[in-house]
């Protein structure tokens, strides 16, 4: 049965990756945000499986994927995406990431274009610096964590030197020549509709999808519409 969703392993330079997949066709990778794993796509897995082929890794550090630093650059994520992708096998693929994931794929996109066919980012980072609450909400997190003495569930994101402050690439934007769908939630405490509104201008190809609701997730407050919007993107292409 297409719709069924299974949890598969496979290594990536020795370490172990999780990642779930469904469905047979043309492949669509979907990649979580920082504060998130591979079950956020569960919803949508299913409903994809139908037409695609569908996969949605654990990052690296996430998840029950394994990691082994207490930190990860922009550029290890992209990393382990891309051999994630050529490990199955994965050419010119659907790329579909929010937020942290949303980024992965947008540089992996600006990267190399050859490898993804279409892409579609989700509230992404990239596009505006951290709203401060966002940012707060996040540090208090994170802070209550440790004093509790709570295992931290998610890594550090670490900065390369001069590379990319707050991972904004809007520079680089009118480079993409990929057919996009930016999809964002009408407000978002993390990162502003503006810079979404403002990304898209910059896109050659690229339309903007606002969901009415509120929170950083659109995909999973509103996984209905959200669905529907990303059925319909893939289907016209």
């Amino acid at each position: 049965m297409n719709g069924v969703v299974e949890s598969a392993r496979l290594s990536l330079n020795g370490h172990q990756a999780h990642y779930l997949k469904a469905g047979s066709g043309d492949p669509v990778v979907l990649l979580h945000g920082g504060a998130s794993d591979s079950h956020d796509w569960l919803g949508t897995l299913d409903v994809l499986a139908d037409s695609y082929a569908c996969y949605a890794p654990d990052l690296i550090g996430y998840g029950n994927s394994e990691g082994t630093k207490e930190g990860y650059y922009l550029s290890d994520f992209v990393e382990f995406a891309m051999g994630f992708t050529e490990a199955l096998g994965l050419q010119s693929s659907v790329m579909v990431g929010h937020s942290l994931g949303g980024r992965v794929c947008l540089e992996i996109a600006l990267r190399y274009p050859e490898m993804v066919r279409r892409l579609v980012l989700i509230n992404t980072a990239g596009f505006s610096k951290l709203g401060r609450w966002g940012a707060l909400l996040g540090t208090l997190v994170w802070q209550g964590r440790k004093l509790l003495r709570h295992r931290q569930p998610y890594p550090k994101f670490l900065k390369e030197n001069g590379k990319y402050g707050d991972w904004v690439c809007l520079n680089e934007l009118p480079s993409l020549k990929v057919p996009t769908l930016v999809l964002w939630s009408r407000h978002d405490l993390y990162y502003s509709l503006a810079g979404a509104r403002k990304a898209v201008a910059l896109i050659p190809e690229a339309r903007l999808e606002v969901l009415p609701c509120r929170g950083h997730a659109p995909h999973v407050r509103r996984r209905d519409s959200f669905n529907r919007v990303l059925l319909e993107f893939l289907s016209d292409g």
